[in-house]
């Protein structure tokens, strides 16, 4: 069983595992030469792009696993949500979802082993390309980040619209959660059924709501969707902007937690306890010096202190104006300072 697999099920390891998000990304000319030649969403459909992109970082880097190039969004098209992306990159829902009558149009099914085939064969591409070096991650957006999306109609600060319909149509809301923890688990069992060896649910915007929220509106959906998936592959629970919520995000379910840069991991790993954890490096420090980028990396290793369950990973994804050299500086000093 590969390094990070193992930490995925707080087994010893030789060494502290690594992986980036968004380790395939636009810092990387090989990347930025791809797109100058196709949107983003063509990538994304197209496996044999897609696939080349996945295993750039891992053919560049020592990294112990790979992830899945595709977008959180994806899974939007067949419940019959359109999106685009605008030539910044942010995404932009057509027809954002304000009312129970839009939400109750999504479709039920969304069979994502055919209406999402184009990342089944990637999946399927990847792995054998990789001939079992190191593993591959799939991944999905979680139920309330894609509803935000939706409910918004892109990104947000202050997410107004989802809480209005939050706290004015509980009912509204909760059928919504409801479609979209059963498009998300149909995603990911496809995708392990393909090929991914593990599983990421990116939960990138939950941390704009209290615990008390996350109790009510999150919670129970979040508890469904880990339940379906079970033990088969590990499961990797990612949130940012809010510590208030790693505890229910624990009882909601994931053999790892990933935690971002604005706590210290040796608390939150006292405070949660039998759990692995992924994490947590500001991704700004890749912009840093070498010694201040190997100074924050030691500081996080000495907080593990060589317990078995951690990823070695940043706290959200690497940032477009990253060095490759940062990037591969970062991954050698993680596995030789962490020898053992």
């Amino acid at each position: 069983m590969s390094e990070f697999l193992k930490a995925c099920r707080k087994e010893p390891t030789s060494f502290t595992p690594i992986w980036l998000m968004r380790q395939a990304g636009r810092y990387q000319a090989e990347y930025r030469a791809i797109r100058s030649k196709v949107s983003f969403i063509e990538l994304c459909k197209n496996s044999d792009l897609a696939a080349e992109v996945t295993l750039l970082p891992v053919q560049q880097f020592e990294l112990d696993a790979a992830i899945v190039f595709a977008d959180i969004l994806l899974v939007l098209e067949p419940l019959g949500v359109g999106f685009s992306f605008t030539k910044e990159g942010g995404p932009v829902i057509e027809e954002p979802l304000r009312d129970s009558k839009a939400i109750d149009r999504l479709k039920e099914n969304i069979q994502a082993e055919h209406s999402l085939a184009y990342v089944m064969q990637t999946l399927k591409k990847v792995r054998q390309a990789l001939a079992g070096r190191i593993p591959l991650i799939g991944f999905s957006g979680a139920p309330f980040t894609l509803a935000s999306y939706m409910i918004e109609g892109g990104g947000s600060r202050d997410y107004l619209h989802t809480k209005t319909l939050m706290y004015n149509d509980p009912a509204a809301f909760d059928v919504l959660m409801q479609k979209l923890s059963l498009a998300v688990i149909d995603y990911l069992k496809a995708q392990i059924k393909a090929g991914a060896q593990a599983v990421q649910l990116f939960d990138s915007w939950v941390g704009c709501l209290s615990p008390r929220d996350y109790q009510r509106f999150v919670l129970p959906h979040m508890k469904k969707v880990f339940a379906a998936l079970g033990d088969h592959v590990p499961v990797i629970h990612f949130s940012t902007g809010n510590a208030a919520l790693y505890p229910l995000m624990k009882e909601a379910g994931g053999h790892v937690i990933g935690i971002d840069w604005r706590v210290d991991l040796a608390e939150q790993w006292e405070r949660l306890g039998d759990v692995a954890l992924q994490g947590n490096l500001d991704p700004t420090f890749l912009l840093a010096p070498a010694d201040e980028l190997k100074g924050a990396a030691k500081t996080i290793l000495d907080a593990a202190n060589s317990r078995p369950g951690h990823i070695f990973n940043l706290g959200h994804g690497v940032l477009p104006p990253t060095s490759p050299d940062q990037v591969r500086m970062l991954v050698d000093y993680v596995h030789e300072q962490s020898a053992r």
